[in-house]
Formats: C-alpha cells, structure tokens, sequence
C-alpha cells in the first residue's frame, strides 16, 4: 500500500476527467447545481461530465478550468497545476489504504481496458481478412 495517499492524489493514470471534475469542485467547495448555474449549463449536462458520459465543449473547459481555479491541461489529462487532495494527517490508516487499494484497481482496470481495446482491434482485423479469402 501506498505509505503516502496524498502523492498522486489525482493520479492520471487511475482518474478521468471526471473523476478531476467532480474532485475539484469538491475541493473548491461548489455543489453540482451551482457549477452548472455557474457555467450556464443544465444540471444534467454536468453530471454526465462527472460520470463520464459525455464531455464538455472548449468553452466550457476553460470556463471550468477558471472557476476550480485549476490548469486546463490538469483538467484534461491529470498533470499540470490542480488541487491538491487531502493531506496525510487528514485521513485515517484505513481510509488512506482504501483509497490507496483502489487508486491500484484503477490502474489495473485502466490496463486491461487498453489490451481489451487491442485484442478487438485485432480480432476485428482477423475477421476482416478471413470474410475477404
């Protein structure tokens, strides 16, 4: 387990953009409904961003970007200037080896997601070639 929860808080490659989203406008201490009120968008359109059903447009990422007072580069990709999580003394053993045990699920499950996508691509290659003999 991680001895240190607080390093890699966001780590980019265990979180996506709304898992960023989501964290930073809790640590900015803003409800849903007033980021949506705040960036004129239905409450839905936000939450959908949050759950990573859909993404924002341009404008709307770096009016986001400005209100959770966080880079824009942090917002897409997890690196660059964000907030900074909870610090060590603020979380229990057992809750920082929870979040530290799924931070790693994350990463595998990130993992098996890429060679999933590869082994399709693959797949669908074979099938292709085998439909054209």
């Amino acid at each position: 387990m991680n001895a240190h929860p607080q390093e890699n808080w966001y780590n980019p490659d265990a979180t996506t953009f709304g898992d960023r989203l989501s964290g930073a406008r809790e640590e900015a201490g803003m409800s849903q409904e007033e980021m949506a009120r705040r960036l004129g968008v239905k409450l839905k359109s936000l939450r959908n961003w949050e759950d990573d059903l859909s993404e924002p447009r341009a404008n709307k990422l770096s009016m986001m970007a400005g209100i959770l007072n966080v880079s824009l580069l942090w917002l897409l990709t997890g690196e660059g200037e964000g907030p900074e999580g909870p610090k060590a003394g603020e979380l229990s053993l057992d809750v920082a080896e929870t979040l530290s045990e799924i931070r790693h699920v994350q990463s595998q499950l990130a993992i098996a997601a890429e060679r999933l996508s590869f082994l399709e691509r693959q797949l669908r290659s074979t099938l292709q070639v085998e439909a054209g003999d």
